[in-house]
């Protein structure tokens, strides 16, 4: 893994950031759909959707030294559409996503360790995330990151009543 250098911070979103989370969703959507990536789509998550977020749950920056946002993830506490209704024992990672044009190498890395230790510093021993099964890049991604394959949900629901199959992917934390 590349570390990124010291200066990367992190801090939780506040409702002044949703224009940076947006913009930073639509350039990781753009970046995978022009490397073949089936994940995200440009617009697909708007203010609402990190307005939203914010309120219920958290999100994470990373920020570069000068303070511009390299990166983000969200954090929940539970996840019934992909994972079921299980006990608390893991936190979920999703939309983790850095600005390419930006981001020092490792960002992405860097953004999974934090919510890591985010995760385990309630005592819950599993991060756990997912991702479209038409998306072997990720895959791999994760692997290498420490994730290992728990399964698969072969109707995720998703936006406008659309269904599609996941990948579910977990790592047990120290």
């Amino acid at each position: 893994m590349t570390t990124p250098p010291e200066t990367l911070s992190f801090r939780r979103a506040s409702q002044e950031d949703v224009p940076a989370l947006v913009a930073l969703y639509d350039g990781a959507a753009r970046w995978m759909q022009g490397t073949g990536i089936d994940q995200w789509q440009p617009g697909e998550k708007d203010a609402a959707h990190f307005r939203s977020r914010i309120e219920e749950g958290e999100v994470w920056l990373a920020l570069t030294g000068d303070g511009r946002a390299a990166g983000a993830y969200e954090l929940w506490w539970r996840d019934e559409p992909a994972w079921g209704v299980r006990p608390p024992e893991a936190g979920y990672v999703h939309r983790l996503m850095t600005d390419r044009t930006l981001a020092p190498a490792g960002t992405g890395r860097a953004l999974l360790a934090h919510a890591e230790q985010r995760i385990a510093a309630t005592g819950r021993p599993l991060s756990r995330l997912d991702f479209k099964a038409s998306s072997p890049g990720l895959r791999a991604y994760y692997e290498r990151a420490g994730y290992a394959v728990a399964g698969e949900q072969p109707f995720k629901e998703g936006g406008g009543g659309s269904n599609y199959a996941v990948v579910l992917m977990e790592k047990r934390l120290g």
